[in-house]
């Protein structure tokens, strides 16, 4: 909120107008700054994650003091895997409100994420790092529960030699028991998944959507691990639930369409689902590939006998994923017959 004006009784009638004119000046400096820092949102959320730096680069420059614009610029630098600058950003956030979950949670995840592209002996550094960022995170706010799951992640699967160990966990988890079923469900089966404990971590994760979850992520990540063990009627189900969640989310008619093919039912309905994925959908983390829409498109023309057009997408899916072994021979597979 800005000072309130001072009350005077008289003031000289140049002074006002030095006044009016500053403030007009600020006004507009305000405005460009406003349209540099929304240039830069609309260009993350369309995944143009280099011209959101470089707005975003231009608008920190004028509101150094900005913690959202560092923290944007974070989330971009990661998809771009510019990780040291992704943690340059993260440690600027913090240094500007220090008292934010957030910030200290997205600085947890540059580190991690240094980590695992890093040599043995720079990775032992920072993963302590990557642990202290998501125990401060959910000291600061204990309901930040996209924090206190990488945290419970963190120590069921890394060592006790970079401050993990599962016994650390179990603190955790009572927690969440206590604040919210779904999530305390889904932490259970995320760390069974980690130990591959895989029965235990299905069984977890059906509770985790029974139990009226209200993360979309939550639910879209056991919609990855659905799709990972073939579990089609899961995969309808995350759909299904997570469209209720959030309706504007698309990762939801992904998951529903690929469940319908492996049911080999809802054709029509299945193809439209991922035809609108590829419409809606960014290129993030987080969200399927657009290569695996093509590869599930491919699918769903094999099933259906048509065989012309499950090569073109299959072809489509390896030009925007040339290394994927699996789909070149699908490819095969398709021309061959």
């Amino acid at each position: 909120m800005p000072p309130r004006p001072e009350k005077r009784k008289r003031t000289n009638g140049w002074v006002i107008l030095a006044v009016v004119l500053a403030g007009a000046a600020s006004g507009l400096a305000g405005l460009k700054q406003s349209d540099a820092t929304e240039a830069g949102r609309r260009a993350y959320e369309s995944s143009d994650y280099s011209k959101a730096v470089m707005e975003l680069q231009g608008a920190a420059a004028k509101d150094p003091q900005n913690g959202e614009i560092q923290l944007l610029l974070t989330k971009s630098y990661l998809e771009l895997q510019e990780r040291d600058a992704a943690i340059n950003s993260a440690e600027r956030a913090v240094g500007i409100d220090p008292k934010s979950s957030v910030y200290h949670e997205w600085l947890g995840r540059a580190y991690g994420e240094k980590a695992d592209h890093s040599s043995m002996f720079s990775a032992l550094g920072l993963a302590r790092k990557t642990r202290r960022e998501f125990e401060v995170a959910v000291e600061l706010d204990e309901r930040n529960f996209s924090a206190r799951q990488a945290l419970i992640e963190f120590d069921c699967a890394a060592p006790g030699m970079v401050g993990g160990g599962e016994e650390k966990a179990k603190p955790e988890f009572e927690k969440l028991k206590a604040m919210d079923a779904s999530e305390w469900h889904y932490s259970v089966g995320n760390c069974r998944r980690q130990k591959r404990e895989f029965a235990t971590a299905d069984a977890e994760f059906q509770l985790a959507l029974e139990s009226h979850p209200k993360r979309a992520e939550l639910i879209f990540d056991i919609g990855d691990y659905a799709l990972r063990h073939g579990q089609a009627e899961r995969l309808i189900e995350v759909g299904t639930i997570g469209a209720q969640v959030d309706a504007a989310d698309p990762r939801g008619t992904f998951y529903r369409a690929v469940g319908w093919i492996l049911k080999k039912e809802k054709q029509e309905e299945a193809e439209q689902s991922l035809r609108e994925y590829l419409q809606r959908a960014p290129k993030r983390t987080g969200y399927p590939r657009y290569a695996a829409a093509h590869e599930w498109l491919g699918r769903l023309f094999e099933d259906k006998g048509d065989k012309k057009s499950a090569e073109r997408e299959y072809q489509a899916a390896l030009q925007l994923d040339p290394k994927d072994k699996n789909v070149r021979e699908l490819l095969k597979r398709a021309e061959k017959d």
